[in-house]
């Protein structure tokens, strides 16, 4: 089944740092822009970062850049979002997602979540004192 496998969560104080990663099972992400996205209670789901099939490019939501930097591994098939100075509003659900193209170039697909699919099933952050 081709899927993305979120992981990493967890509960940390506020300035706290976690590194999400997002494993892809049955396909090669080489071929694909890959998002996060996250969704807290009561909220609509959001745009974090995006990153370029090859990560040379890259973009942010405002609310976390500076923070956060989203980065690639192609040959261990895995994308990453290390967070860091994490704020109480950074709670939420963490998800990554694929391009729904193939093979699009730099990051035309945004942080727009029509814009992807195979979404995996997320991985908690909780952000508190």
């Amino acid at each position: 089944q081709v899927q993305l496998v979120e992981s990493g969560g967890g509960a940390v104080q506020p300035g706290g740092s976690l590194r999400l990663s997002c494993a892809a099972s049955r396909f090669t992400l080489d071929y694909y822009a890959i998002a996060w996205f996250r969704q807290a209670p009561g909220k609509e789901r959001e745009g974090v970062s995006c990153i370029s099939k090859s990560g040379d490019t890259t973009a942010y939501a405002d609310s976390v850049k500076g923070r956060f930097t989203i980065s690639r591994d192609n040959a261990k098939n895995m994308v990453f979002l290390q967070m860091n100075s994490l704020k109480p509003e950074d709670t939420g659900v963490y998800y990554c997602a694929r391009d729904r193209i193939f093979s699009r170039p730099g990051i035309r697909a945004g942080l727009s979540a029509r814009e992807y699919e195979k979404w995996g099933q997320g991985t908690q952050v909780t952000v508190s004192s």
